[in-house]
C-alpha cells in the first residue's frame, strides 16, 4: 500500500474526522463536479449545409469532441481545428461563474449557521436545521464570512479552478480559520495558544528569536490579553521571555495549565509567579478541584486502562508510565517510539472506560458524600509522541482565564491550536470560544499576521509588523 493511500484510508478513520468540514467538504463536490464536465463540440446546421455538397470529397470529421487529449486522438481532431472547420466548440465553464458557484454554497452554509446561532440563543440547538444536517456540530460565537474569505483563499490555492483536485480538509480548515479570524477581529479581547506545534515545533523551546514574538507583540499593543500554556520549558527559563510582552503591552500575562495551576508573570523578578488556587478558582471549579479521593479514582482507573491497553498491544516493555499528582502519562523509552495508531488506541481506550465509570456512576445513583457525587472533568489525549490524562481540560482553563482577566465573553476568546481531533485536548476549547485550527508554528505566523491586518483595518491600530512570508 503507497504511502499516500495509507494516509488517506487512516484519516478516513472516525476519530480523525471532523464532522462539520466533512459536510463542508461534501457540499463544495457539487462545484467541483460541474467544473470538471468534458467539454464537447458539435457541427452547427450551417455549417453541415455548407458541407453536405461536398461530404463525398472531403473525410470524415468526428461528431463529438473532448478536451481530453486522448479521447480527442480517438475521435478526430481538437477543438480548435474543429472550430476553424466550422464546428460550435463548448468553451470551459468560465472561472468566474465556477467561483459563483462555489460562493452560493457558501452562503447556504453561511445562513446555516445564522440559523444555528439563532436556536442557540434560545436554548434549542438540538432544533437547528445544521444539527440535523451535522449532529456533531457544536458551538458558533460569531458569524462566519464564508463567502468572502473563499474569495481570498482562492487565490491563493485555486480551488475552484481545479478540475482533479477536489475541495480538500486543509483547503476547508484554512477557509475557516480566515473566516473566523474575520469574523473576531473587531472584538477580541482574548488570544489562548497551545504549545506544541502551534508555537513551537514538538518537544521544543519557545524562542525568543522566534518570528511569533513579534506577531504577539503586535497583538499586545491593540489591547488583546495573552494567555500561554504553561510548558517545562517556559517554567525552567522565563529570565526574560515574557519581559517582553509585558514591557509592549503593560498588562498582566498568564500561565495556565486545564485550570489545575495559574502562574503570572511577575516584571518586578522576571520570573513566574504561582498563584494559590484559591485566589483564583471559582465555586464552580472547587467543587471537584478540591476532591482528592475522586480525581485519584479517576487516575488509578486511567493508569490501570493505559497499563492494561499497552499489556495487550505487546509495548508494555517500551514504555514507562508516569504519574503525577493530576495526570497520568505513557512515555516511550528514548529508544523505542510508538506509532500514532497505538497512540489513538491508548486515548481512545482510556476515553470510553473513564466515560463508561461516570456513566455507570450516574445510572446507578452511587453516592458516598459530596465527593462521590462530584463528576470530575479529565481529557485523555494523543500528544504526538506520548499520551496523557489530565485532570480538568482546556475549556476550563479557558473559562478560567476569561474571568481572572476581567469577565471575556466567549465571543471575544479566540483559541488558537493543532489538536482539535477527538483524541486531541484542543477540541475542548470549542465549547467556550472561537477557535482556529493549525498544523505548524509556521501557519501559527501566518494567521496572526491575517489577524493582525484585519485588527488594523477594523480598529485602525497602526504597527511596524513586518509582513515576510515565513519559510
Amino acid at each position: 500500500m503507497s504511502h499516500s493511500l495509507y494516509s488517506t484510508t487512516y484519516h478516513l478513520r472516525a476519530h480523525k474526522r471532523d464532522g462539520f468540514i466533512e459536510f463542508v467538504k461534501a457540499l463544495l463536490l457539487t462545484p467541483f463536479i460541474l467544473h470538471t464536465r468534458p467539454i464537447s463540440s458539435r457541427p452547427t446546421s450551417s455549417s453541415l449545409a455548407a458541407k453536405s455538397s461536398s461530404a463525398s470529397a472531403q473525410p470524415a470529421v468526428a461528431s463529438t469532441l473532448y478536451r481530453s487529449p486522448t479521447e480527442a486522438a480517438l475521435v478526430g481532431p481538437d477543438p480548435a481545428a474543429a472550430a476553424a472547420a466550422g464546428f460550435e466548440v463548448e468553451s470551459a465553464p468560465d472561472g468566474d461563474a465556477n467561483v459563483a458557484r462555489y460562493c452560493e454554497v457558501l452562503e447556504c452554509i453561511e445562513a446555516l449557521i445564522m440559523d444555528h446561532m439563532a436556536h442557540q440563543s434560545s436554548g434549542l440547538p438540538e432544533l437547528s436545521r445544521l444539527t440535523q444536517l451535522v449532529p456533531s456540530v457544536g458551538t458558533f460565537f460569531t458569524p462566519l464570512p464564508l463567502r468572502d474569505s473563499f474569495l481570498e483563499i482562492n487565490k491563493k490555492r485555486s480551488i475552484a479552478g481545479r478540475r482533479n483536485v477536489p475541495p480538500s480538509f486543509n483547503d476547508i480548515r484554512h477557509l475557516l480559520n480566515l473566516s473566523q479570524v474575520t469574523a473576531i477581529a473587531s472584538t477580541l479581547e482574548l488570544i489562548t495558544f497551545d504549545g506544541d506545534m502551534t508555537l513551537y515545533a514538538d518537544g521544543a523551546d519557545f524562542s525568543r528569536d522566534s518570528v511569533l514574538v513579534d506577531l504577539i507583540v503586535n497583538l499586545l499593543r491593540q489591547s488583546v490579553t495573552l494567555p500561554l500554556q504553561v510548558t517545562p520549558e517556559m517554567l525552567r527559563d522565563t529570565s526574560s521571555d515574557f519581559r517582553v510582552f509585558y514591557t509592549e503591552s503593560g498588562r498582566p500575562i498568564y500561565l495556565p495549565n486545564c485550570g489545575n495551576y495559574l502562574f503570572r508573570f511577575d516584571p518586578a523578578t522576571d520570573r513566574l509567579v504561582y498563584i494559590p488556587e484559591a485566589d483564583y478558582q471559582p465555586p464552580w471549579m472547587c467543587q471537584w478541584s478540591s476532591a482528592a479521593a475522586a480525581i485519584s479514582t479517576i487516575l488509578d482507573i486511567g493508569q490501570a486502562c493505559a497499563e492494561q491497553s499497552c499489556e495487550e498491544m505487546g509495548i508494555l516493555d517500551r514504555v514507562r508510565i508516569i504519574r503525577k499528582e493530576r495526570a497520568v502519562g505513557v512515555v516511550s523509552h528514548p529508544e523505542a517510539s510508538l506509532s500514532r495508531e497505538q497512540l489513538d488506541e491508548l486515548a481512545l481506550a482510556i476515553q470510553r472506560r473513564l466515560n463508561n465509570y461516570q456513566y455507570a456512576k450516574r445510572v446507578a445513583g452511587i453516592t458516598n458524600g459530596a465527593v462521590s457525587a462530584v463528576q470530575v472533568p479529565f481529557c485523555a489525549f494523543n500528544g504526538g509522541s506520548d499520551v496523557w490524562l489530565d485532570i480538568g481540560n482546556k475549556s476550563i482553563g479557558v473559562r478560567l482565564l476569561q474571568e481572572v482577566v476581567g469577565g471575556v465573553a466567549e465571543k471575544d476568546t479566540l483559541h488558537i491550536g493543532d489538536q482539535f481531533l477527538s483524541t486531541g485536548n484542543d477540541l475542548w476549547t470549542r465549547s467556550c470560544a472561537a477557535t482556529a485550527w493549525i498544523t505548524s508554528p509556521g501557519e501559527t505566523a501566518d494567521l496572526l499576521r491575517q489577524l493582525h491586518a484585519e485588527m488594523t483595518r477594523t480598529r485602525g491600530a497602526k504597527s511596524d509588523l513586518a509582513v515576510e512570508a515565513t519559510a
